[in-house]
């Protein structure tokens, strides 16, 4: 059992939900935003975040932005980030922003929960 905070970043609601209760279920803290935005400002004000569970396609701050941002900030640039997203081109993309895996959506719980054990 693991008492990590994971922070999941997802515009949609029943998706982040979904995660969220997966993680807490497994014994992991959970915290969610709506897009990279609030994303972006839970890290700043939850500073003990381990893992980032990132969805790539979001309006307001998409999940590109978010991780640009993300590592330019010294204090937040070494949490690793989990790219969830039913992009094609999804390994090309986690290799460019430097994700510690690459998840294709709909997400299988098992696949999810080991990515973020594996962040750990």
């Amino acid at each position: 059992m693991t008492t990590s905070k994971v922070l999941v970043v997802d515009d949609d609601f029943d998706i982040r939900e979904a995660i969220v209760d997966l993680l807490l279920d497994d014994g992991f803290e959970a915290i969610s935003a709506k897009d990279g935005r609030d994303g972006l400002s839970e890290l700043r004000t939850y500073p003990a975040v381990g893992v980032i569970v990132l969805d790539l396609s979001m309006p307001m701050m998409d999940g590109e932005a978010f991780r640009a941002e993300q590592l330019s900030d010294p204090a937040l640039a070494s949490i690793p980030v989990i790219l969830l997203s039913a992009e094609e081109n999804l390994p090309q993309l986690a290799a460019k922003l430097g994700a510690s895996a690459a998840l294709c959506k709909p997400v299988q719980p098992a696949a999810l929960l080991r990515a973020v054990r594996a962040c750990n």
